[in-house]
């Protein structure tokens, strides 16, 4: 499977840490803003050197700021311990819903931003996540990087089907 299938398809929730006990368990580092939906997570999938392999959670718990994973035929650590460092995704069908206005970083990842004017235009590169708002990181095409706060005063318009994102950049925000 390629990359843009892995994107198409699944949503990366998290990442295997390590091993956690003897009897299969794992410690997940969740990639999620809502960690409680692992207490609901049934159906997952691993990418592994061999491709996307599909593994049933039978429990969910936390441990600080991880998640501590069980999945159905996985009792040692000898049969979990490969799977170290390996993503772990859902369906994109089984997908927390996004409420008005929310985005999965995924979809935002690689579309286009163009300020109002059409004068500046850019590739959105990663979010940012921060205690007041996300933050776009956007490669302008004349080489320049701008820090763009996910904020109605800045994101005017996305359209996901079209990856396209039409901003409006504060003063200032430009400057050197």
């Amino acid at each position: 499977m390629t990359d843009d299938g892995i994107k198409d398809d699944y949503l990366q929730i998290g990442a295997i840490t390590r091993t956690h006990g003897i009897d299969g368990r794992v410690k997940v580092f969740p990639m999620t803003d809502d960690v409680k939906r692992f207490k609901k997570l049934k159906r997952t999938f691993l990418e592994t050197k061999e491709g996307m392999i599909e593994l049933e959670c039978v429990s969910a718990g936390f441990f600080k700021q991880f998640v501590i994973l069980k999945f159905k035929d996985f009792d040692s650590i000898e049969s979990i311990a490969k799977y170290c460092g390996c993503g772990i995704f859902v369906a994109r069908s089984d997908a927390v819903r996004l409420e008005k206005d929310e985005y999965f970083i995924a979809d935002l990842i690689g579309i286009t931003a163009e300020d109002e004017e059409l004068s500046l235009s850019g590739t959105v590169t990663d979010v940012i996540a921060t205690g007041a708002n996300d933050v776009y990181d956007i490669a302008l095409d004349d080489g320049r990087r701008l820090l763009l706060p996910a904020i109605k005063e800045c994101i005017l318009d996305v359209d996901i089907a079209q990856k396209k994102m039409k901003i409006h950049i504060l003063d200032g925000l430009l400057d050197q």
